[in-house]
Order: C-alpha cells, then structure tokens, then sequence
C-alpha cells in the first residue's frame, strides 16, 4: 500500500525534525573534541568550529600529569562496576518474587515499593541516615541510597512475569529449587532487560555529582565527574595544575584542557553504549508491556 502525500509529508517533517535534533546533540560534542586536540593560538583566538586546528595532544598530556584525572578515573570505575553489580543483584532479588502470582502479600509489597517513587525521606533526613550508618566518605553513601531504582525493578518484574509459566512449571519437575530457577532458567531468558538496566545503573554511577559531593570529604575519593566540574569552574586551571611546566602552560589554553577533561570523562560511556545497544530498545520495550 502505497503512502498518501499527507503521511510523505509528515515523515519528510519528521526526518527533519529529527536530523535537527541528533544535530543539536551532537555538533557540541564534535566542537569539544575540536577544542582539545587544537592548537593553542586556533582556540584562543575562536577559529575552532567543527575541526581542530593544528593538531595538539598538549591539553591531554597536560590533563594526565597535572591532575588527578587518573585517580579519578579509576574511582569512577570502582563505584561504576561495584554500584551496577550490587544494583543489579538486589533488583533481580527484589523483582523475581513480585513476578510470582504465589507470592504471598505480592500486592502489598509491591505498593509499598510504588510509593517510594512519590515520596522519599528527604535531603537532610537521607544525610543524617548514612552518617549514622557511618557511611560518609566512603562509596557505601553512593551505593547504598539508590541501591533498587523502583522503576528499573518494576521493568524487571514485569519482563521476568511475562515469561512462560510453563517454563517454571518444567524446571520444577526436573527438580529446580528457587536458586536454580532463578540462574538457569529466568537470567539467561533475562539478558535483554538486565543489559538495559545495567546501562541505567552505570549511566547513574558513572554521573554521580551531588551524592559524592554531599557524602565524600576526601578529593582523593572524587570521581570523573566531580573534578570535571571543579576544572570548569575553576578560573585559575593552569595556575592549580600540579607538575606543568612553563613550557606547557604556553602550548595549551584553560578551553582545550576543560575540553579534554571532559572528552576523558564522556567517551567511556560511548564506547560501552554500542555492545549493549541490540539489547536496548527490545529490553525496554518487552519490559514495559504490562504495568
């Protein structure tokens, strides 16, 4: 059937409408890589756009012996990998036995659960929990709060209910216990959804801003993103750079370095988000089809 010239107007509309969009998205992403590969009289003077000028590697140099990127980095990852497994684990625990219509108390427990997506303890009350579990300045503080987002939980509920009674039926009959059925049978079924929410979670930790600035005293213990946001508010950058030479402070420019800081910071994401782009839409989507 062929489509009317009102429905090509429309997709022609909506591919433009669309195209604008991904473009305003990432056009400012093209720009900052720019910026941190330039040179420094191209960044300086504005003659940077969409293409680096004068290829310069001194922003990223400066950036690795000057702060404390790589520390930072690794505590990323460290409450990124750590965040998403434990997230993970207490999702799947929590959501399996709200899928299972024997479950006693199902109802119950499952509004219990809605409700803390319309009401929460509070900013202070939160604070003065975790200082007495004595959890401050440590990641336990990152973990710990938002350890089960309900509305990743309830994706995983309904995707874990939607699977074929028939299925549990049989592994019983073989002799599955609740660990086994969970492990052999539901998680392998499970991989779309849980690689979905696995990118919820790491988005969440790898972007953690205010929770680390609430609970963590240490620098040391900062992550990407905190020491991101101080070099792009900081108006002394090169002058607070430990270890940069004179020479240096001459190649680079505050712009390229604040751009290559956040280059190190955003391609991580970019490069996960590909392996687990096939799992992304259909893990949502199925996980989704019954509320």
């Amino acid at each position: 059937m062929k489509d009317t010239v009102g429905e090509k107007v429309f997709y022609a509309v909506n591919y433009v409408l669309l195209s604008l969009i991904g473009l305003s998205c990432l056009l400012p992403l093209i720009h900052i890589v720019a910026v941190s590969f330039s040179d420094q009289d191209a960044v300086a003077s504005g003659f940077v756009s969409l293409w680096p000028i004068g290829l310069n590697f001194q922003s990223y140099k400066a950036l690795l012996d000057g702060t404390n990127i790589v520390g930072a980095f690794r505590n990323s990852i460290v409450i990124t990998v750590v965040g998403v497994a434990l997230s993970m684990l207490f999702t799947i625990m929590a959501a399996y036995p709200l899928s299972r219509r024997y479950f006693i108390g199902r109802r119950f427990f499952l509004m219990m659960t809605v409700f803390t997506m319309l009401f929460s303890g509070g900013l202070i009350p939160t604070y003065l929990l975790v200082r007495a579990l004595g959890l401050v300045d440590t990641y336990g503080a990152l973990w710990l709060p938002g350890l089960v987002s309900t509305f990743n939980m309830l994706i995983m509920r309904t995707y874990l209910e939607n699977i074929p009674e028939e299925l549990e039926e049989a592994a019983r009959m073989d002799g599955c216990g609740e660990v086994r059925l969970i492990v052999r049978i539901f998680l392998p079924l499970s991989l779309p959804v849980m690689a979905t929410l696995a990118l919820f979670y790491g988005v969440g930790y790898w972007n953690a801003f205010m929770n680390v600035l609430i609970y963590i005293n240490d620098t040391k213990k900062y992550n990407l993103t905190v020491l991101v946001q101080q070099m792009v508010q900081s108006q002394q950058l090169l002058q607070q750079m430990n270890n940069l030479q004179p020479d240096d402070m001459e190649a680079i420019t505050t712009e390229s370095i604040r751009s290559a800081a956040i280059i190190v910071m955003t391609v991580p994401m970019l490069i996960v988000y590909p392996f687990i782009q096939k799992y992304f839409v259909k893990g949502a989507m199925i996980g989704s089809i019954k509320g």
